[in-house]
């Protein structure tokens, strides 16, 4: 299969979590062309800061691989891994990551920083990005359009009713 292909798998995840009312991100861990983990976002749900879907995925690879190490994997998200998304990734030795939108305000794949590949640590990650950006991209505008929409609505019902 494709990056694309993979990718398009990362999105369905974070559809999922979309229709939870979560911020539809979503990841899947693939060894020899094998989908081993699928995940996604889950912080509202789980209420725990690491639920994401990119930690999500990691624990399930894990559990499957039954090691901590996942050398042999790629991981592709619909969004770009934060600082502690790719802490896990470096942690976990994943050799490559995949991801199709960029995040200017968090994330450490090359947008704000890159810790994936930063040679002062002992491990490197290869990156791709821009894999399915447009899909990936539009799916998180127009989920937070939506939550503004929502917040609009709220706050002009609010006012309505105050004026009763």
């Amino acid at each position: 299969m494709t990056d694309q292909e993979y990718m398009l798998m990362a999105l369905e995840e974070a559809k999922k979590a979309e229709v939870l009312g979560e911020v539809p991100i979503g990841a899947i861990i693939v060894n020899q062309e094998q989908v081993i983990a699928t995940a996604f976002n889950l912080r509202e749900k789980l209420q725990t800061t690491n639920s994401h879907a990119e930690m999500l995925a990691i624990d399930k690879a894990n559990q499957v691989m039954g090691s901590w190490r996942l050398e042999d994997c790629t991981l592709y998200v619909t969004l770009e891994p934060c600082p502690m998304c790719a802490g896990a990734i470096l942690q976990s030795r994943i050799p490559r990551v995949v991801y199709g939108a960029q995040d200017s305000k968090a994330g450490c794949a090359g947008s704000l920083l890159n810790l994936l590949e930063d040679d002062r640590f002992n491990h490197q990650v290869e990156v791709v990005s821009g894999v399915m950006e447009e899909a990936s991209s539009q799916l998180l505008s127009d989920f937070f359009r939506m939550l503004r929409e929502k917040k609009k609505q709220l706050k002009k019902q609010l006012n309505e009713d105050s004026i009763d």
